[in-house]
Order: structure tokens, then C-alpha cells, then sequence
């Protein structure tokens, strides 16, 4: 019963931890603009596919991995570019219904360019399972949640230490006050594309020797990353951290004492009741207002 127990919990963690990634790229560029960007399953599409694309053309693993990245920031700057910083004074839901587009527009570009098929990846160092209080784990889970470890305590120092991380937290802030302190906004609004794309080319690439990665795998992927990021309170990037286990170990243990049927309606029945009973989110602050 319990190594049961404990194997649903790896699972769950696991995934959590993938979602939590996903998640982060949602709150940093809800930080920077106040947009929810819907593309961000696609950058998380292109980092695996990326890679598989560098690998079959005869490159090392390690340099198909930078490579992806790099187109994939490289997207997510082109994303900003192009689509949303020529509507930058319109609507928030004009801006949504913009990476909705592009979010479309990416998939289909991603299926012209190389397929619709699955495809796999190999694991970062072996595939035989480790024995953990009588439960599996994946090496590649590991390399998930030592991954996940390291680009938070990056994030942390990155956010507190450097000028650039500063800079876009004070635009977080109040954009208007960060520019009469000459921050240059429109810069930062472009870095926290590029930092997104490079948060979900990350998770896409450690999740594919687990899950075959495909040209529609951002779909299913982002709407349960921007679930962790609502459930952890939009824009606060620890609450999509914390959003991202809860509902990868909700998952976990309703596939494994309910039925899998019901997995992917676990996600959204959270972000239906966080909605409702606490729309702010676990982290968010209740705001006031004087009149």
C-alpha cells in the first residue's frame, strides 16, 4: 500500500514538476505585461521537437538540446516582436486573442515544417527504473526534478542579483514609475518572452524521453501550465510552483485510486474551484481599493 502510495507520488511530482516550468513562463510574462500568453505550450512543443529535428540531422544530444533552445528563445523574441508589441496599447483580450493566434499559427507551422507523427527521445542516462522504498523512479525523473531545482535557484538569483532580473521585477511592479526611472520596458517585456520560451523549451525537452513528444503536445501541456500558474495566484512565480505539484499529484492520484479516464479533468475542476472559492489564487494578495 504504501509503496503504491509512493509510486503515485513520484509520478505525481514528476509531471508537477513539468507543469510548475510551464507555469513559471506564464507568470513572468503576466509579470512584464499583463498578458496570458496561450503560446506558451508551443514554445514547450518546439524544445522537443527541436531536438529530435537537431538529433536526426547527425548532431551530439548536448548541442540538438542548445539548439532547440535557442531557436525557441529565438521564437518567443519573434513572438514579441512581431505580434504583440505592435498591439502593445490594445486590450488585454486583444492581446490574449493575439497568442491564441500565434499559438495556432506556430502548430501548423511546426506540422509543415517537420510532421504530425510521434517521436521519441532517448533518456539523458539509462532507462533502468531506481528502487525507492519499493517504488520505481525514472532516471530521466530525476534529471526533471534536479532540472526544476536548478532553474528556480537560477531564477531566484537571476530576479535578485542582476540588473536585467531587477529591472523586469520592477516593471512588474509599476511599468509607468520603471520607465521614468529609465528603465527601458520594451526591453523587458521582449527579455520576459525570451525567458518563457526558454523555460518551456526546457520542459519540453526533459519531459519527451518520458512522454513521445509531437506537434500538438504544447496544447494539453499549457492549459495545465497556465492551470498551475492560476492556481498558484497569476503572476506569482513560487505559486506556480507550488499550482504545478498540486496538480500534477492531484492527477497522479486520481489516475492511480480512480481511473486515468478522469486524469486531464483533474486540472481543470481545480481551476474551475480556485475560480470560484479563492480567485486569486494560494499566493495571490486580496487587493483594496479606495473610493
Amino acid at each position: 500500500m504504501f509503496a503504491e502510495l509512493l509510486q503515485f507520488l513520484f509520478s505525481g511530482i514528476t509531471v508537477g514538476a513539468i507543469y510548475a516550468l510551464v507555469g513559471l513562463g506564464f507568470a513572468i510574462i503576466y509579470n512584464a505585461s499583463n498578458v496570458i500568453n496561450f503560446a506558451q505550450g508551443e514554445f514547450v512543443m518546439l524544445g522537443g521537437m527541436g531536438t529530435v529535428f537537431f538529433i536526426g540531422l547527425g548532431l551530439p544530444m548536448p548541442l540538438a538540446i542548445v539548439l532547440a533552445v535557442a531557436l525557441t528563445v529565438c521564437v518567443g523574441f519573434g513572438l514579441e516582436k512581431i505580434a504583440v508589441e505592435p498591439a502593445r496599447n490594445a486590450p488585454i483580450v486583444t492581446l490574449i486573442i493575439i497568442t491564441i493566434g500565434a499559438s495556432i499559427f506556430l502548430r501548423g507551422a511546426a506540422q509543415l515544417v517537420w510532421d504530425r507523427n510521434f517521436h521519441s527521445l532517448e533518456s539523458f542516462s539509462g532507462s533502468d527504473p531506481i528502487m525507492i522504498g519499493g517504488a520505481s523512479i525514472l532516471p530521466q525523473s530525476l534529471w526533471i526534478l534536479g532540472s526544476t531545482v536548478v532553474i528556480v535557484i537560477a531564477l531566484h538569483l537571476f530576479f535578485g542579483r542582476t540588473m536585467a532580473g531587477k529591472a523586469m521585477i520592477a516593471t512588474s511592479h509599476n511599468p509607468l514609475a520603471a520607465r521614468l526611472m529609465g528603465i527601458n520596458t520594451s526591453m523587458v517585456l521582449l527579455m520576459s518572452f525570451g525567458l518563457s520560451a526558454l523555460l518551456g523549451a526546457s520542459a519540453g525537452i526533459l519531459i519527451a524521453p518520458i512522454s513521445l513528444t509531437y506537434t500538438g503536445v504544447g496544447i494539453m501541456l499549457g492549459l495545465k501550465g497556465f492551470c498551475a500558474a492560476v492556481l498558484g495566484g497569476l503572476g506569482k512565480p513560487m505559486g506556480a510552483i507550488a499550482g504545478g505539484l498540486i496538480v500534477g499529484i492531484s492527477e497522479a492520484m486520481t489516475a492511480g485510486y480512480i481511473s486515468s479516464a478522469y486524469k486531464d479533468a483533474v486540472a481543470f475542476v481545480i481551476i474551475l474551484g480556485v475560480l470560484f472559492l479563492m480567485p486569486r489564487g494560494l499566493f495571490g494578495v486580496r487587493g483594496t481599493e479606495r473610493v
